[in-house]
Order: C-alpha cells, then sequence, then structure tokens
C-alpha cells in the first residue's frame, strides 16, 4: 500500500519515483542492477513532459495546498492529506445520490411553508430499498444540521441557507428565493452524502428515508426540554469559565478564522452594496431610452442624434444587466458561503473550547479528590501510628 501512494505523488510534481528531475542518487550513473528500471523512468519522465496540461494542473493544486495552511511550519495531520488527496486511478465509489427538486407550498390557519422533495437513490446495504422518496420543509433540515453539530461538535457540518433573508433583496416566497434556496439544500445534502464520516449519521438515514410522521416520532426521541437547558446552561457555564491553556496549534487556527471572518464579511457587505446600486442604476437608466425616443418624435433636426443616444442607453442597460447577472450568479452567493464557512468554523472552535474547558473541569476535579484521598490517608496512617505507639507505651507499663 505504500507503494502504491508514492507513485501517484511523485507523478503529481512531475517527478518519477525514483527521484527529483530523473537522476538517481549518484549523478548520471544509474543505479546498480537498474537498467531496466531507468530506461522506463525515463520515457516516464518523456511522457509527462509531453502531457503539459496535466503538470500544470498538479502545480495549481500544489499552490492551493500552500495557500490553505494556516503557518509554514504547522504539520499536516494525515488524516487531513487523506481527505485532500485523490489519485488518479481511484476509483468513484460513490453509492449516494440526492436530488433535491420540485418546491411545493403549503397553507395552513396557522402558518405558509415550502417543502422540498428529496429523492434518494443508494447502493448500501443499510438502506432497506435502493430508492426513497419524501418531502422535507426547511425546519427538518434545520433539526438534521443541529443533530449533526450535537453528534460530531469537532467536524465542520455544511452550511445551510439562512432562514431569514437580507430585508430588500428577495420576497420570503418568490420564485427565484425559492429556486435559490432549493439549490443550497441540495448542495447541503450531497454535501454530507460526500462527506466520509457524517454520510454514514443515523438522523441522516432517518431524514432521507423516513416518512413525515416517522421522523416527527424520532425527532420526539430525542434529550427532553429540561436535559437540553440544562446542556445549554452547562455549555455557557464552561464558556464563560474559558480555556485555560489553548495548544499552540488552536490559538493559530482561531486567530486566522477570526481574521479571516471580519475580512470576509466586509468583502459580503460591499458586494450586496456594489449589486444594489447597480440594481438603482439600472432601473433608473432603463427608463431613459423611451424618453429619448418620444423626444425625437417631437424633434426632427435631433430626430437621428436622439435615436442614437437612445441605442447608447439601451446597449448600456444590456451590459449592466449583464454585469450584474455576473454578481448575482457567481459572486455574491460564494462570497455569502465563505462567510456562512466562517461561521461554522468560528462554532467548531467554540465547541473545541467548550470540550477542552469540561476536560480542564474534570481534570482540577480528579485532582482535587485525589488531593482528598492522600489527606484521608495520610490522616489515618498518623492515626494508625499513634494509636500503634499508644499501645506499645501501655504494654511496656504492664511489663513494668
Amino acid at each position: 500500500m505504500e507503494g502504491e501512494c508514492r507513485a501517484p505523488q511523485a507523478r503529481s510534481s512531475g517527478l518519477p519515483a525514483g527521484g527529483g528531475g530523473g537522476e538517481s542518487p549518484g549523478g548520471d550513473a544509474p543505479l546498480p542492477g537498474s537498467s531496466g528500471s531507468s530506461a522506463l523512468l525515463q520515457a516516464e519522465v518523456l511522457d509527462l513532459d509531453e502531457d503539459e496540461d496535466d503538470l500544470e494542473v498538479f502545480s495549481k493544486d500544489a499552490s492551493l495546498m500552500d495557500m490553505n495552511s494556516f503557518s509554514p511550519v504547522m504539520p499536516t495531520s494525515p488524516l487531513s492529506m487523506i481527505n485532500q488527496v485523490k489519485f488518479e486511478d481511484e476509483p468513484d465509489l460513490k453509492d449516494l445520490f440526492i436530488t433535491v427538486d420540485e418546491p411545493e407550498s403549503h397553507v395552513t390557519t396557522i402558518e405558509t411553508f415550502i417543502t422540498y422533495r428529496i429523492i434518494t437513490k443508494t447502493s448500501r446495504g443499510e438502506f432497506d430499498s435502493s430508492e426513497f422518496e419524501v418531502r422535507r420543509r426547511y425546519q427538518d433540515f434545520l433539526w438534521l444540521k443541529e443533530r449533526l453539530e450535537e453528534a460530531h461538535p469537532t467536524l465542520i457540518i455544511p452550511p445551510l441557507p439562512e432562514k431569514f433573508i437580507v430585508k430588500g433583496m428577495v420576497e420570503r416566497f418568490n420564485d427565484d428565493f425559492i429556486e435559490t434556496r432549493r439549490k443550497a439544500l441540495h448542495k447541503f445534502l450531497n454535501r454530507i452524502a460526500d462527506h466520509p464520516t457524517l454520510t454514514f449519521n443515523e438522523d441522516f438515514k432517518v431524514f432521507l428515508t423516513a416518512q413525515a410522521w416517522e421522523l416527527s416520532s424520532h425527532k420526539k426521541q430525542g434529550p427532553g426540554l429540561l436535559s437540553r437547558m440544562g446542556q445549554t446552561v452547562r455549555a455557557v457555564a464552561l464558556s464563560m469559565r474559558g480555556v485555560k491553556s489553548r495548544p499552540e496549534e488552536f490559538m493559530e487556527m482561531n486567530n486566522f478564522i477570526e481574521i479571516f471572518s471580519q475580512k470576509i464579511n466586509l468583502i459580503d457587505k460591499i458586494s450586496q452594496r456594489i449589486y444594489k446600486e447597480e440594481r438603482e442604476y439600472f432601473d433608473e437608466m432603463k427608463e431613459y431610452g423611451p424618453i429619448h425616443i418620444l423626444w425625437s418624435a417631437s424633434e426632427e433636426d435631433l430626430a437621428d442624434t436622439l435615436k442614437g443616444v437612445a441605442s447608447c442607453i439601451d446597449r448600456c442597460c444590456k451590459a449592466t444587466e449583464k454585469r450584474m447577472s455576473g454578481l448575482s450568479e457567481a459572486l455574491l452567493p460564494v462570497v455569502h458561503e465563505y462567510v456562512l464557512y466562517s461561521e461554522m468554523l468560528m462554532g467548531v472552535m467554540k465547541r473545541r473550547d467548550q470540550i477542552q474547558a469540561e476536560l480542564d473541569s474534570k481534570v482540577e476535579a480528579l485532582t482535587s479528590k485525589k488531593a482528598d484521598t492522600d489527606l484521608c490517608l495520610a490522616t489515618w496512617e498518623s492515626f494508625l501510628t499513634s494509636q500503634t505507639d499508644l499501645h506499645l507505651e501501655e504494654a511496656s507499663e504492664d511489663k513494668s
């Protein structure tokens, strides 16, 4: 297995497995007994030189990995490397396919909400069937996210779209808003399905397969209200207590996430403001074209000039609309998703600190109990020693 892992890594850097640049450690001289392997390595070098596209892709991947590191001296864990590296000859083992579609509006006397159809196709043995179809509302997705955070407090759970959107951007049950949320929910479930740990979570399986009444019954099996309140109070107490000695690695991570979160939130606000101003500019400018056309009808001498201005305004409107479409489709969702991920990362670090604070509290309690036990033992030993000395004195007096 070790040999299988080394070969793709060598290819990814554009070097043969035997060493850098295709040369042996001894310079131009080949290694003893390796004439055939040397020729094979030279052939691989020639093949790689011809395939410049692959080398370019691998060099980009390497630069991205360097940019993603928090510190140049920070060690990379083997588990994170397993999540990042995928070998070329590794087969596609995807066995869970999820589709979110067909949003449907429901109006009751109490509330109005949207449900989404979820179709799941799988070949896993733990599922009772190969295909499932259920309907879920946003609150069900929110419940799933909370259960995943409880079960895996130190894992990065994919973010959900917010329940309430920015006022003035989109109406709540507008078709565009519903479609945007559907895409986000589809991405949320498929990211969980592709995660090596979250995909096997039991609550995730229930979410995908259980009917509405079964899911409602499963939700009631969780911790009660008093238990959840107790957990919340304990978490708040631990957060107020703080962490005494956070490891240096997590200090660097926490500082990086805080700075990144501040900057990406600023970029998100600026992007939203630019889009809003572009929208206002577009709405105002598209009214000038018809005005100049009407004006040209009453001014024969300026008719051609006014029509030219109207045509120019129309082209500007089309260009502005195209730019706005690019902002709304390619920039705003991506930047805002970074904002959501930064919030998730801060939540993960906070839960990690709570776990460490709870561990520190238990270690202190254990140390205190050990000190009390040692004091009791010392007192008991002192008592036994005094009693033994007393008996010896009484025995010596009786003999005398």
